[in-house]
C-alpha cells in the first residue's frame, strides 16, 4: 500500500474511532452471531464442488461426516460422527462404517448408509475440483458404485490398495466428506447433475445449521436445523457478512454491530485491543502464503529462473511490517504441527544472489503479469515483489479482482505469477504433497484442478511423484516423517512455488464471545459450540 492510501486508511480509522465514541453502543442478539469476514471466495455450497475457505466453513456447519474433528479437542483426531464404528479388513483394503440410528437431516428424512454411499459416489461421479481427495483412493466415476457400498446400516469403501487407516479416515474429515440427504437432492436434479444445480445454493444437511441465504459477495445466513439431533447450540442464527475492509470491520466490532472480526490488519488489532471491550485469540492455522510462477511461460520454466524469484522475497521485512503478528516466515508446503513438516528456510533476500541465477538463465530484461486476489496482505505483498523483482530488472505488472476472477484464471493455467493461500483439505501431510508436489499427468486435457501442481504447469519428475505415492502407503511413522522431508527438500530445490508464511489467524471478538474457533492447523470454523 502506497503512503497515500496509508493516510486514507488512517483517516479512515480515525473517523470510524471518533464515530463510534459517539454512537450508542450497540450489541447483537444473545443468540446470534454475527461475524464479518471475507467471504466473495465462494462459488458453490455443494460439498462435492466446494473448495474455498469460507464456503468449506459454511459446510462444516450444515453438514455432518462420517468421522469429524471436534473444535474443542483438535488434538484428540477424528471421532466418530454418522458412523458410530469400523472395522478394517484382514488385507486392509476395506473399512466397514457402522451407521448410527437416530441421525436425521434438516428434511426430516433419517440419515442412512444409502446417503452416506450416494453422497461419496455423486463426489466421485460429478467429479468437480475436490474429486482428487477420494480418487486418490482408486474411485472413479466408473467403479465407484462397486467400491462404495451400503448394506442396511452398513457402510463399505474399499480401496485400490492397503493404505493407512488413519490416513482414509482424516480424508473423510473434508468437505468433500459431507453426507447429503439423497431424496432430496435427487428430487432436485436436473438433466442427470445429481442435484448439482440446487446444492450450489441449498443445502441438505444433518449438522446443527442450515442454510437460509447466500448472496454472493454480500452475506451468508445459517439457522437452527430444527431436525438437528445433537445438543441445540446457543446461537440460534448466525450471520456472515462480507467485508473487505479491515478499518470497516474494526468499526463495526467497536460499535458492537459485530460479533467478531476476521480480518483485521495488524494496526487494526492493536488499535481495538486498546479500546477495551474486545478480545483478540490467535490460532497457528495450516494456511501457507505463496507465489507460483507458470511452468508453461518459457521463461519462468527455467530452474535457475524459479530459484532466484525465492532470493527476490523480502521474506522479514514484510512479516515485520505490514504481516506483524499474522505471518510467521515458512519455506516448506506441510505447515508447521503437520507430521513430516520442515522447519528448513534456506532462502532470504538476497538481490545478488538472484542476478546472479538470472544470467545463468540468459534473462535480460523481462515482463510479467501477477493475479491477485482483493485482499490487502496479498496486495502489498505482489506490491513488495514488483519492488524487489525492478531491482533485477523484471517488470510485474499486477491485475487485482475478486476471488472468483482470479482463481479462474489461475487454474485455467492462464496467470504468469499467482499470489495465493493454500490450506489444508485434511489433517494428514499427503493433504500438501498431493497437491504441491505430484502431477503424473501435466497436460491440458488432465484438467487436474484441485492438483496446484498442475495449476502452474510444472512438469514434476517422475522421482518425485513416486515418493509422494511411497510416502501415503508407507506404515512405518518415523520414515514416513524422513520421506517427506526428503520430498520437501527436492521441491525447495526445483519447484516453481515460492512458499512464504504460514498464516496466524487473529479472530477480533466481543470479550462475551466464548468457544470459537475457526479450527487451528486443520480444519475449519465452527459456529455451534460458541455462547455468549
Amino acid at each position: 500500500m502506497n503512503v497515500f492510501n496509508r493516510l486514507l486508511t488512517s483517516v479512515a480509522i480515525g473517523a470510524a474511532v471518533s464515530m463510534s465514541s459517539m454512537a450508542a453502543y450497540a450489541e447483537t442478539p444473545a443468540n446470534m452471531l454475527v461475524i464479518a469476514n471475507r467471504i466473495d471466495d465462494i462459488i458453490t455450497i455443494d460439498p462435492a464442488e466446494s473448495f474455498e475457505f469460507a464456503g468449506s466453513d459454511v459446510s462444516r456447519n450444515v453438514y455432518q461426516r462420517l468421522v469429524y474433528l471436534d473444535p474443542m479437542d483438535l488434538e484428540a483426531g477424528y471421532k466418530p460422527a454418522l458412523a458410530e464404528s469400523w472395522e478394517v479388513s484382514e488385507d486392509g483394503k476395506t473399512i466397514t462404517f457402522i451407521m448410527r440410528e437416530g441421525i436425521t437431516f434438516e428434511s426430516g428424512n433419517p440419515v442412512r448408509a444409502e446417503d452416506a454411499a450416494f453422497s461419496l459416489q455423486r463426489a466421485v461421479i460429478l467429479n468437480k475440483t475436490p474429486s482428487f481427495i477420494l480418487g486418490q483412493f482408486g474411485f472413479t466415476p466408473e467403479n465407484a458404485a462397486e467400491m462404495i457400498k451400503a448394506d442396511g446400516n452398513k457402510l463399505t469403501i474399499t480401496t485400490d490398495k492397503k493404505y493407512a487407516t488413519s490416513f482414509i479416515l482424516n480424508c473423510l474429515t473434508a468437505t468433500i466428506g459431507a453426507i447429503v440427504d439423497k431424496e432430496t437432492v435427487m428430487a432436485n436434479e436436473v438433466d442427470g447433475d445429481m442435484g448439482n444445480t440446487w446444492l450450489k445454493t441449498n443445502t441438505a444437511g444433518s449438522g446443527p445449521y442450515k442454510l437460509d441465504s447466500w448472496k454472493p459477495n454480500d452475506s451468508v445466513t445459517m439457522s437452527l436445523n430444527p431436525n438437528y439431533t445433537g445438543d441445540k447450540p446457543a446461537m440460534e442464527r448466525v450471520i456472515v457478512r462480507h467485508v473487505t475492509e479491515s478499518a470497516s470491520q474494526r468499526l463495526l466490532l467497536e460499535r458492537g454491530d459485530i460479533d467478531i472480526a476476521r480480518n483485521l490488519n495488524p494496526e487494526d488489532i492493536a488499535g481495538v485491543t486498546a479500546a477495551g471491550g474486545v478480545k483478540v485469540e490467535d490460532e497457528l492455522k495450516g494456511h501457507l502464503m505463496y507465489l507460483a510462477l507458470n511452468g508453461k511461460h518459457p521463461v519462468l520454466s527455467k530452474p535457475e529462473v524459479r530459484q532466484a524469484f525465492k532470493y527476490l522475497v523480502d521474506y522479514e521485512g514484510m512479516q515485520n511490517s505490514f504481516l506483524n503478528g499474522q505471518y510467521t516466515t515458512h519455506q516448506n508446503f506441510l505447515p508447521a504441527t503437520y507430521l513430516g513438516a520442515s522447519t528448513e528456510k534456506p532462502f532470504s533476500l538476497n538481490i545478488e544472489k538472484a542476478k546472479e541465477l538470472l544470467a545463468e538463465a540468459g534473462v535480460e530484461g523481462l515482463e510479467i503479469e501477477a493475479g491477485v486476489r482483493e485482499a490487502q496482505e496479498r496486495i502489498e505483498i505482489a506490491q513488495s515483489m514488483q519492488n524487489t523483482l525492478a531491482q533485477v530488472g523484471i517488470k510485474l505488472n499486477i491485475t487485482v479482482g475478486t476471488a472468483k476472477q482470479i482463481l479462474g484464471r489461475y487454474r485455467a493455467r492462464e496467470l504468469d505469477m499467482y499470489v495465493g493461500i493454500w490450506g489444508p483439505d485434511y489433517p494428514d501431510p499427503q493433504t500438501n504433497a498431493g497437491t504441491f508436489a505430484y502431477n503424473p499427468d501435466n497436460s491440458d486435457e488432465a484438467n487436474a484442478t484441485g492438483l496446484l501442481a498442475w495449476r502452474t504447469g510444472w512438469e514434476v519428475s517422475p522421482g518425485m511423484n513416486a515418493a509422494v505415492e511411497a510416502a501415503v502407503t508407507e506404515g512405518d511413522r518415523d520414515t514416513r516423517i524422513q520421506m517427506y522431508q526428503d520430498i520437501q527438500k527436492e521441491f525447495r530445490d526445483t519447484s516453481p512455488f515460492i512458499v512464504m508464511f504460514q498464516r496466524i489467524e487473529q479472530s477480533a471478538m466481543r470479550e462475551n464471545v466464548m468457544n470459537f474457533s475457526t479450527g487451528q492447523a486443520v480444519t475449519n470454523a465452527a459456529y455451534w459450540p460458541v455462547t455468549k
